[in-house]
């Protein structure tokens, strides 16, 4: 330490590995926190791993079933796990573990990556989409605390987890440029702000210190799962809208809105987070009706 060197944690388990793989990734560190370090998976020596453990670390996951709601003064609602869930939890172990273990043999007991392959086909399409109208119905009906958050998520296609992280440092309001460091990917990228984007994030920059958060609670916490599906809950239910909106809805909204003013796909997977192939899977029949538009408009 004294000539400047680090310290660095041991890593012996499956929970040591986790851990320190989501120490900058707060959406994959709260997928371990449920699936993993209250697991068995999660003592087990990465000396020791063999392929049954992750085996059986899957199917305790498919067993588990999927909250899909949890209200205030009443009883969490669940349903079966689908497939595309436990791809999604799968993901992030998968990610982890390759910093700490080789590959192994195929067919081998030190090939654990064939316990965690993804299910085939399990992506199924978002279908569910907000128009612009009902979104505005939306913001109406959200709670003063909520609305500068769900403004947010209805103007630009980030994920949940990554807009509540954003600080006042992460936004340039001289150039309009907001920097989104703490996403799925875990790598930082910049994106320039629309006209209507870039003022609402004016704002809510003034007068805050650069490590303050950008969207926060009327208590200075950030928004999460928990206390964001309440006032958007109460929204849905006050606007009238489709009974399985979520916050989620916002995005999948907003990237088809995207897809459909004909923006090209790469662009909108560099905004939103993802790659172009996921744009192209989930929305690639609007993405084809755009073309087709633009098209006509080009023969008219």
């Amino acid at each position: 330490m004294e000539t400047g060197g680090e310290v660095r944690a041991r890593i012996e388990t499956i929970a040591d590995a986790c851990r320190e793989y989501g120490k900058s990734r707060p959406e994959v560190e709260s997928r371990f926190e449920r699936y993993v370090y209250s697991d068995p998976l999660g003592e087990v020596k990465l000396a020791k791993l063999r392929r049954r453990h992750l085996k059986e670390w899957r199917e305790r996951l498919e067993r588990l079933p999927a909250l899909v709601s949890r209200r205030k003064g009443g009883e969490a609602t669940h349903r079966e796990r689908a497939a595309s869930t436990v791809n999604r939890d799968m993901a992030v172990l998968r990610a982890a573990l390759p910093k700490v273990l080789s590959p192994g043999a195929r067919n081998s007991e030190a090939a654990w990556q064939e316990a965690l392959k993804a299910n085939p086909n399990a992506n199924g399409r978002r279908t569910l989409y907000l128009d612009r109208d009902q979104r505005r119905k939306l913001l109406e009906e959200t709670g003063e605390e909520a609305v500068p958050f769900v403004r947010a998520l209805c103007l630009l296609p980030l994920r949940l987890g990554a807009m509540a992280a954003l600080s006042a440092a992460d936004f340039d309001k001289r150039t309009a440029e907001l920097t989104v460091g703490k996403d799925k990917t875990g790598k930082p990228r910049r994106i320039q702000l629309p006209a209507e984007a870039a003022s609402l994030f004016t704002k809510n920059v003034n007068d805050k210190l650069p490590a303050a958060l950008l969207f926060r609670r009327n208590n200075g916490k950030r928004w999460d799962r928990n206390t964001w599906k309440l006032p958007i809950a109460a929204a849905v239910k006050a606007a009238g809208l489709p009974s399985g909106t979520t916050a989620y809805t916002l995005r999948h909204s907003t990237i088809a809105d995207l897809v459909s003013a004909g923006l090209p796909l790469l662009t909108i997977a560099q905004i939103s987070g993802t790659s172009a192939e996921m744009i192209e899977r989930h929305y690639g029949l609007l993405a084809s009706d755009a073309a087709l538009k633009a098209l006509g408009e080009l023969a008219l």
